[in-house]
């Protein structure tokens, strides 16, 4: 994996939420909870993964984003565990008038809560893994442009309709056509943060869409999937078959035992920011595959096509990067991080502000032989 670091920090961007303590089952603040970010226009859009809902922020000047919204997606789509059911919403992308989100499709272990029951409770706590209907979420949302720059998610718009990958209270499109898969079915019954089966990267363009697995992590490669999606039945997304008979290609991506976190496209190259997989702490970085959009057959990709972008900040107990998105404002090249678990120092409790960080190439030396041909030039 090259390392051909171009990216330094650039500053911050202010995302200021409003006071959402009506979402009582909510254990954060929207805020210190954050585990996708899309971009479009002035809108930018967010998710927390344990609600059933997408937040959007407004630029309000001053590199600042507010006026948030909130968007219970009950009311856009149909959701077998209603909305009090967390979609643990772990990817975003704008595209074509569209918002796609895709939920980590992954099962979930009951936390021990030792300070709370003894050590039996605990164990037995344990013991319970339950599936979460709502976190198998594939799907789209129609954008509507309610002012210039300003987008907001709608069921239909015209001809252009919600529609998502079947889903329901005991089964899934995306798991079912994964089970008979040599590398991931055997992960299909252990629980997120273990190496289970857990999406949490998501890019698209035309009619495919390209998910990124936290897990399982297979001898250091993380996997992306790779679907054609069609929309056959009305309402309905249906992924074709493009490898015999799977619906899928596979590529593996030698990470170094990183997990991905987040992906966008930069041209036809496919970002990836990748991380600690479970419940591990560790460095993150954003890590570029080279013409990924043309890799249109299953397999183990060179590993002279991976190149390391930036290595990010890292610190114990905060500061986990879960997406990341272009900002051009800042430049070419230049991407908008947003954080789990963000540091005090990163917040503002009060406001319910927190800073995101931006990160872009890097600027000419003063005095440098690129700064004075650009002078030399103007």
């Amino acid at each position: 994996m090259p390392n051909h670091s171009r990216l330094e920090p650039l500053g911050q961007v202010d995302l200021a939420f409003s006071d959402w303590r009506p979402l009582r089952h909510v254990e954060d603040p929207l805020h210190k909870d954050l585990s996708a970010v899309a971009r479009v226009g002035d809108s930018l859009f967010l998710a927390c993964d344990e609600t059933a809902s997408i937040e959007r922020l407004r630029r309000i000047g001053d590199g600042r984003f507010g006026e948030h919204r909130h968007f219970a997606l009950d009311g856009l789509v149909d959701l077998p565990a209603g909305p009090e059911g967390e979609m643990d919403i772990e990817g975003l992308c704008a595209v074509d008038g569209f918002l796609w989100i895709v939920g980590s499709h992954a099962l979930k272990r009951s936390k021990p809560k030792r300070a709370e029951s003894d050590a039996d409770d605990a164990l037995r706590r344990m013991e319970q893994v339950d599936r979460e209907p709502n976190r198998h979420f594939l799907g789209r949302i129609p954008l509507i442009e309610e002012a210039p720059g300003l987008w907001m998610p709608t069921r239909s718009d015209g001809r252009r309709q919600a529609t998502w990958a079947r889903f329901g209270k005991r089964s899934s499109a995306l798991t079912d056509w994964v089970a008979g898969d040599p590398h991931l079915g055997p992960f299909l019954t252990i629980p997120a943060k273990e190496n289970g089966f857990d999406v949490e990267g998501l890019a698209v363009r035309g009619d495919r869409i390209w998910l990124g697995l936290r897990g399982p992590v297979l001898r250091g490669h993380a996997v992306v999937l790779d679907l054609e999606i069609t929309e056959k039945t009305p309402g309905q997304l249906k992924a074709r078959r493009t490898a015999g008979e799977r619906r899928y290609r596979k590529h593996l991506l030698d990470t170094r035992g990183l997990g991905i976190r987040d992906m966008c496209f930069d041209g036809d190259d496919l970002l990836l920011l990748v991380g600690p997989t479970m419940s591990l702490e560790g460095p993150a970085f954003v890590l570029r595959w080279r013409d990924a959009v043309h890799d249109d057959v299953s397999g183990v990709i060179a590993p002279d096509r991976i190149e390391t972008v930036v290595e990010l900040p890292y610190r114990l107990h905060a500061d986990h990067p879960e997406g990341i998105d272009h900002w051009p404002e800042a430049g070419p090249g230049a991407l908008l991080v947003i954080y789990d678990a963000p540091a005090p120092e990163r917040t503002d409790p009060d406001a319910f502000t927190v800073r995101a960080d931006l990160i872009g190439p890097r600027r000419p030396k003063a005095g440098s032989r690129a700064k004075r041909v650009a002078a030399l030039a103007s």
